[in-house]
């Protein structure tokens, strides 16, 4: 009798291969621009949010929310735009809940390629949740203990002085 091969693990995936890799064009400036059409949920002067096209979970609503000038990361957004983004998710939360059934929104913004963000253009995304929906952000928690949230906390109060 053979022996079995082993399986081999099959590498992740990108939800969205033909975006992340174009170089040199940005998609969600073309959408920003109405180059390429999304169901628009809100649109103004710096911002425009739309229904995400690869949606995390099982309810319709998943929306995302970008400015409408391109950023990378949300360090690099202009005050002016970044307070508007932070309005319209205030906005679209209660309104996705109602349109939905949700129990409730994620608001969540992937800040740089190792926190998971593909789109290199900042954007917030608004996921509609239930309890139960089987979505899980926090597998990978853990205690920290008091020494070191000190000397994290020190860390980080000292790099936002030199900013």
């Amino acid at each position: 009798m053979k022996k079995a091969k082993p399986v081999k693990k099959a590498k992740p995936v990108s939800i969205y291969p033909k975006i992340c890799n174009k170089k040199g064009e940005c998609v969600f400036c073309k959408i920003a621009k109405h180059e390429y059409q999304r169901a628009v949920i809100f649109e103004n002067e710096y911002v425009i949010a739309f229904i995400d096209e690869f949606p995390t979970g099982e309810l319709s609503g998943h929306t995302l929310v970008i400015p409408k000038k391109h950023f990378e990361t949300i360090d690099q957004i202009e005050e002016k735009y970044l307070t508007e983004v932070e309005l319209v998710v205030k906005n679209l939360v209660p309104a996705i809940e109602k349109a939905t059934g949700a129990q409730g929104v994620n608001v969540l913004q992937n800040n740089g390629k190792a926190a998971g963000q593909c789109v290199m253009h900042a954007h917030f995304h608004l996921i509609p949740r239930k309890i139960g929906d089987g979505i899980i952000f926090d597998e990978k928690r853990r205690k920290v203990r008091p020494m070191e949230q000190t000397q994290t906390a020190k860390a980080i109060k000292e790099a936002l002085q030199k900013k």
